[in-house]
């Protein structure tokens, strides 16, 4: 493509890093790029996992906030609907179309409270975690306000150390409460690990998800024992998914980061001790080296504005020439020992965390064959509260 198209495409929508039938030379850097080929083969066998399985599958939006990717899940993957943290995410997903969506975390302020009833009131099939008692008054309030009913689940610490309630008794009066509550209703049971889906030793992980397991199980039991249907037990993940959906307990998994994957779950070991190559990798942080004037070293243009290293730094793919050893605000230094590299250069980088990540862009640029097919914003992108 000459220079001149490209700008004049560039200047209908000048914060768009690319257009369809660029070639990845093309592209403005840095930016994320998803290869679409291996997305979708990621999201067909979730979907078919989950299928099998007998679970149904409510991949974790907070993961891409994308609407896009998110109707790909639920169209090619089977996906029920999607999970996400945060009311404003909740908000942008059922503005792009998606309406069922579980918030898997707590809502404390009454601000945002309010804008969950009044999304519940307008149509949407939202539900949310609780953990306490005056969170069932708040939302009970908020729900009778706009008389509508919103779905809880009681969220049971199942060793993430995170939120949740921690013992049986405080479970079950949980339960009860939502149950007596006229505006709200009982959905189930959280029970999702987060520190166990990056153990990354194939045993060690296994032993933590049995034990987890054992936990969401003698809930279930405490509600039966009491009366109290449970029809959803929902979590599971990237990393233990496998563990949650055999344990015949589970009736939902809430996987996210399969969807792209990214170095952190590409490290956890399989059960020879192998990087687990369950999912492909999909996204990448396409970077260009902007400076080569040090002998051994190239500097490219993404560093910390455009990546979380929270989880490490980011591996470059494919080449086993360069490594990337360090980030400051916009610039990230290689090591290139032979000289390989030149001013221009695109490298693909894996990032070392997908979630936050993602959370710092406005745009996906998709490919597939070399080229550019399509250009997806970042929903959510920012949704915080």
């Amino acid at each position: 493509m000459k220079i001149d198209k490209f700008l004049d495409g560039l200047t209908v929508g000048y914060d768009i890093p690319a257009l369809p039938g660029m070639r990845q030379e093309e592209i403005v850097t840095p930016c994320l790029v998803i290869d679409l080929d291996s997305l979708e083969t990621n999201l067909k066998k979730m979907g078919e996992f989950a299928r099998k399985s007998g679970v149904k599958l409510r991949p974790h939006g907070k993961m891409h906030k994308s609407a896009d990717i998110a109707r790909l899940q639920m169209e090619i993957g089977g996906a029920t609907g999607i999970c996400c943290q945060k009311v404003s995410e909740a908000e942008a997903f059922v503005r792009a179309g998606i309406t069922d969506v579980l918030i898997s975390n707590e809502i404390r302020n009454p601000l945002m409270i309010d804008r969950l009833a009044r999304l519940c009131a307008g149509g949407a099939k939202i539900s949310v975690c609780v953990d306490d008692l005056e969170a069932v008054s708040q939302l009970e309030e908020a729900a009778a306000r706009h008389e509508t009913k919103i779905a809880c689940l009681v969220e049971f610490e199942t060793g993430g150390r995170r939120c949740g309630v921690t013992t049986l008794t405080g479970l079950l009066e949980l339960a009860r409460a939502v149950i007596a509550a006229d505006h709200l209703t009982f959905g189930g049971i959280q029970a999702y690990h987060g520190m166990m889906q990056h153990i990354v030793d194939y045993d060690d992980r296994r032993a933590a998800a049995v034990k987890s397991i054992q936990h969401a199980n003698a809930a279930v039991e405490m509600l039966m024992v009491n009366g109290i249907k449970c029809a959803t037990v929902t979590g599971g993940g990237t990393g233990s998914y496998a563990f949650e959906a055999g344990s015949r307990l589970y009736t939902e998994l809430q996987c996210g980061s399969y969807a792209f994957m990214d170095v952190d779950y590409a490290r956890i070991e399989d059960e020879n001790g192998r990087r687990c190559q369950d999912f492909e990798q999909a996204l990448f942080l396409l970077t260009s080296v902007m400076s080569t004037s040090r002998a051994g070293r190239a500097v490219c243009d993404a560093g910390l504005k455009v990546q979380s290293v929270d989880s490490g730094l980011p591996e470059v793919c494919d080449r086993d020439d360069v490594v990337y050893v360090s980030a400051s605000d916009e610039h990230g230094t290689l090591t290139d020992p032979y000289g390989h590299l030149v001013v221009g250069d695109r490298l693909r980088l894996i990032p070392g965390h997908c979630d936050p990540t993602c959370n710092l862009h406005d745009w996906y640029v998709g490919m597939r064959h070399g080229k550019v097919e399509t250009i997806w914003p970042v929903t959510a992108r920012g949704k915080a509260f």
